[in-house]
């Protein structure tokens, strides 16, 4: 099995990168945090236009039709430049809420805690909310993430997503692998600008360690994300016991793919603000930005204590011959 990207999985990352770079830079990110937009429905329009959201539609229902293994690839660009919004949930309402893939509506879902709990992101800018009959009424909260406002709901349980959680898992720990290579890029550039003693301070042992450590936990995070993307793309095909086995077996590549990759954003983001030293604490830095939003989506559609006890049934089944204590 080959897991490098095709020709044309490599040129629709770039055109993604590049899209991204012209219409969410550094000074579009600040200007968001500063003026307290956290969705900007032309760029939305805009990313409906490029089929963003309709990647995974099939093409007779007016979507892209491709599958979850390029879905990742556009997911990691879009985390590497923190584009905020409910991005995953929209992405997954194409097809069932009216304006979701083309870009026009904007969805957020119950995806925070465990098996969804009463938050929810992006409620006040949201047009529709995943598996909801509207929107619910709720109140906000302090949220450690400028760009990920919240409200904690307060007519009603929670709407179920419970067919959406693994697709959604993988998709938020794409985004995760995206901050964590854009940390490690960030750490790498300063420890060649910033010197002492007279030479940059990555010329030092410590400083090296820490960029080798932050490398290779995103290198492993980026090999499971496209890996399980890759293997539910197969499953999807599958039919009969086939199906079933290869269900139980995504959902433990998708568990180890979430799990390594929430470590990976937020530890990446504190071994790059241990790069920057005193200034990696201050606004001006982005380096706070990656971490807090490291710390929000580590709580989205899957937490760590569902993928460990998800990677643990898998782990269980295997061990046993196919059947999961």
């Amino acid at each position: 099995m080959d897991f490098q990207p095709t020709r044309d999985q490599r040129d629709l990352r770039a055109g993604v990168r590049e899209l991204l770079a012209g219409r969410y830079g550094r000074e579009a990110l600040r200007a968001a945090v500063d003026g307290g937009s956290a969705v900007d429905r032309e760029l939305w329009r805009e990313l409906g236009a490029a089929g963003f959201f309709a990647l995974r539609l099939p093409e007779a229902e007016g979507g892209v039709g491709l599958g979850l293994p390029e879905a990742v690839l556009v997911f990691e660009e879009a985390g590497r430049v923190l584009l905020p919004g409910p991005l995953v949930a929209t992405h997954l309402a194409a097809g069932a809420v009216p304006g979701a893939a083309a870009g026009t509506a904007v969805v957020t879902a119950f995806d925070l805690g465990e098996r969804g709990g009463p938050l929810v992101s992006y409620l006040a800018e949201a047009d529709a909310v995943l598996g909801a009959a509207g929107l619910p009424p709720g109140e906000p909260v302090r949220s450690a993430d400028p760009l990920t406002p919240l409200h904690r709901v307060t007519g009603g349980g929670p709407a179920d997503v419970s067919a959406y959680r693994e697709a959604g898992a993988l998709l938020t720990a794409a985004l995760q692998v995206g901050g964590a290579l854009r940390t490690l890029e960030l750490a790498v550039r300063y420890a060649g600008e910033r010197e002492q003693f007279g030479q940059p301070i990555g010329a030092f042992q410590a400083v090296k360690h820490l960029c080798a450590g932050m490398l290779v936990r995103a290198e492993m995070a980026r090999t499971a994300v496209y890996a399980a993307a890759v293997t539910a793309q197969a499953a999807d095909a599958a039919d009969g016991q086939a199906a079933q086995a290869e269900a139980a077996e995504v959902a433990g590549e998708i568990a180890a793919a979430k799990l390594l990759a929430d470590e990976a954003a937020v530890r990446n983001a504190r071994d790059c603000l241990q790069v920057h030293g005193g200034m990696g604490f201050t606004w001006e830095a982005d380096v706070h930005l990656h971490l807090k939003r490291a710390w929000v989506r580590a709580e989205q559609w899957v937490t760590a204590a569902e993928a460990e006890e998800a990677l643990a049934a898998e782990l269980s089944r295997t061990a046993t011959g196919g059947e999961a204590r």
